[in-house]
């Protein structure tokens, strides 16, 4: 099905709702909002374009027409709530595109933060329908729904869609500027003008800032292009009045009527801005700049008790592989390290593992370490992941045995099962893959019901070795992943290794970890050769 189709069906039910309304005209900004642009442009993000997401909006669609053309007040809860939930759907859908990829894609999580935003207007439009007190005015409460619609949901995925046409380095700073203003905004309205004032600045800097990037891009489609830069053109006008307003309410009482605003700066919002730049935007939608990852993955997730307990549900018993290292052989990476300057120590240790003793100091950030208390209370149960509190230097014990790869899915997977005393810390599944010629470190740590999957790179730093996460390319598969049954999420944690000799058959190694780049935990490892 063509959008063209798909708009003009949504228009004819946007006319349903105009010829029965029969008061209160200027709620209908708000409708056609409901009934056409926030449905396309939903389907927009999904890239979907056939009867099933059509069907998928009729409920909710429905449910605002009648709300529209009927005098019956008994019903409008139902309805509204009906509308409500297909917001708190979309919210879902955006916290899902989230963790599904990595954190560095701006103009992907603005698209993100607009569908959640989306489901604030929800609610303040079932607060407005269901008549709820929240200390405001109906007419605030509307206001509020409206906003949200418009300033927080178009406007946010608007200038995503154009961060996937172009984007500069100043890019990010437009964009988390209106992704702020709105909650700013908020703000303002309950405890002070002079806050409201200042969201409407940012706005400000936020727009003209993409209204610049819009006159920039380059559209392939003369019809997108200029619908497009009217539609952001619009803001700039509007938004000066908004300015005007916001003064008003510090210096001049009312110095411009809400009347006035409804009519010039919702009308403008609702047919230049919204109208435009949905047509625009559905003339040639660009692609998203992600792309989808296909490396293995262990198919192997842990019940409560993960353990050496989990080992006889995932072990190769008919295998006659008797597994001493990590790596089979460390020349898999030689293209990303040159094997004849690399400390040899190193490399025996990846491949003759239990050949070595292993003791460690466990060193969590202070502000982490509450967390990690908590933490450490599950951790005791579920036997995975299993720090201890203490900085006190420990020695880790264990072995390496064979996975069956027809449960893992990956290829020659092994589990390392490090212990100290008798509680497991560790059980970490290891394998390697390669994606476009480069290899990579592929280990799952198994959890309940789900897996944390560590897609690491491997780096020489002189005659040390670096294992990583971070990314350094956007066609990388390095990462820290969840895995759970149906989907894989990223995590916004990333973690490194550094291994260097030592001398005298002693290796020294540094695990660092980072949650959204702040540093949470060290490990330091002393490995040495048991011959020693």
């Amino acid at each position: 099905m063509k959008w063209s189709r798909l708009f003009f069906i949504y228009l004819l039910f946007f006319g349903a709702a105009v010829f029965y309304k029969t008061e209160s005209s200027y709620l209908l900004l708000l409708t056609a909002a409901q009934i056409v642009y926030v449905p396309i442009t939903i389907q927009m993000i999904g890239n979907k374009n056939g009867w099933s997401a059509f069907l998928a909006a009729i409920p909710p669609i429905a449910s605002v027409i009648i709300l529209a053309i009927t005098s019956d007040s008994s019903w409008e809860y139902v309805f509204a709530a009906i509308y409500l939930l297909f917001t708190i759907a979309a919210a879902i859908y955006g916290i899902k595109r989230i963790l599904s990829r990595e954190f560095f894609h701006i103009e992907e999580f603005m698209i993100d933060i607009g569908l959640i935003y989306l489901s604030i207007g929800g609610l303040w439009f079932f607060a407005h329908i269901g008549k709820i007190e929240t200390g405001f005015s109906p007419m605030i409460t509307w206001l509020t729904a409206i906003h949200f619609h418009y300033s927080a949901f178009l406007l946010p995925v608007f200038c995503g869609f154009l961060g996937r046409v172009y984007k500069p380095k100043d890019y990010w700073k437009a964009s988390l500027l209106i992704l702020l203003s709105p909650i700013v905004l908020a703000a303002g309205i309950t405890f002070s003008a002079w806050i409201e004032v200042a969201s409407v600045i940012l706005y400000m800097i936020g727009i003209y800032s993409i209204i610049h990037f819009a006159f920039k891009a380059p559209f392939t489609h003369p019809v997108q292009k200029w619908l497009i830069r009217i539609s952001f053109s619009s803001l700039g006008i509007t938004i000066i009045f908004s300015f005007l307003y916001a003064i008003g309410q510090v210096w001049i009482d009312y110095s411009l009527s809400i009347e006035f605003m409804l009519w010039f700066h919702g009308l403008f919002n609702c047919v230049i801005f919204a109208l435009f730049g949905v047509i625009g935007w559905s003339i040639n939608l660009p692609e998203e700049n992600t792309k989808e990852r296909t490396f293995p993955v262990s198919a192997i997730r842990g019940k409560l008790l993960i353990g050496d307990s989990i080992l006889p549900d995932i072990m190769d018993e008919k295998s006659t592989d008797k597994y001493k290292g990590l790596v089979d052989d460390m020349r898999i990476y030689e293209e990303h390290s040159n094997q004849e300057t690399i400390a040899p120590a190193i490399l025996d240790f990846y491949e003759n593992t239990l050949e070595y003793r292993l003791s460690a100091k466990v060193e969590w950030k202070s502000w982490f370490q509450p967390f990690a208390a908590v933490y450490r209370l599950f951790s005791r149960i579920t036997q995975q992941i299993n720090l201890p509190l203490s900085k006190k230097q420990v020695e880790m014990t264990g072995g390496i045995y064979a996975v069956n790869d027809e449960i893992d899915g990956r290829c020659r997977p092994r589990a390392w099962v490090r212990k100290i005393g008798d509680e497991t810390v560790f059980v970490a599944l290891y394998s390697c893959h390669k994606t476009n010629g480069q290899a990579y470190m592929n280990i799952a740590l198994p959890l309940p019901w789900s897996s944390m999957i560590g897609i690491l790179k491997l780096n020489q730093v002189g005659e040390e070795l670096e294992l990583t996460s971070q990314k350094t390319e956007d066609n990388s598969d390095a990462g820290i992943y969840l895995k759970t049954k149906m989907h894989l999420f990223v995590l916004p944690i990333e973690e490194t290794f550094r291994v260097k000799d030592a001398g005298n058959g002693k290796l020294t190694a540094q695990h660092d970890m980072w949650i959204f780049s702040i540093p949470f935990l060290t490990i330091h490892y002393e490995i040495e050769h048991k011959s020693r």
